[in-house]
């Protein structure tokens, strides 16, 4: 077995180097991965308070029905929820962030 010595601060720099690179190359396929990023204007009605599921709907091109088709979830719920009335289960809010092809941390 081959063995090297390394100061301390030499090893430190290394594993932070390696650290580095690791979240370079995760945020690389990240970015690879989801190439449609949010557009300017999305995000500003996102910022300005305007409820997510609204924002994300219409920049998906669906209409509350068409939601509830591809979500399975009730367009009642789903107006209910973008009117503030309710706030939807977790398993609700699951089905329509993956119909509408987002986290749900961006939805909530």
């Amino acid at each position: 077995m081959d063995t090297v010595t390394l100061s301390r601060a030499e090893y430190t720099a290394l594993v932070e180097a390696k650290e580095m690179l690791e979240d370079i190359t995760a945020y690389d396929k990240a970015i690879a991965e989801h190439s449609d990023g949010l557009p300017h204007s999305l995000m500003a009605r996102l910022i300005e308070g305007e409820n997510a599921l609204v924002v994300f709907r219409e920049w998906r091109g669906f209409s509350q029905s068409g939601l509830g088709r591809k979500s399975a979830v009730n367009r009642v719920q789903i107006a209910d929820i973008e009117a503030g009335r309710k706030t939807g289960s977790v398993a609700t809010l699951k089905k329509l962030a993956d119909a509408l092809g987002v986290s749900m941390d961006e939805l909530v």
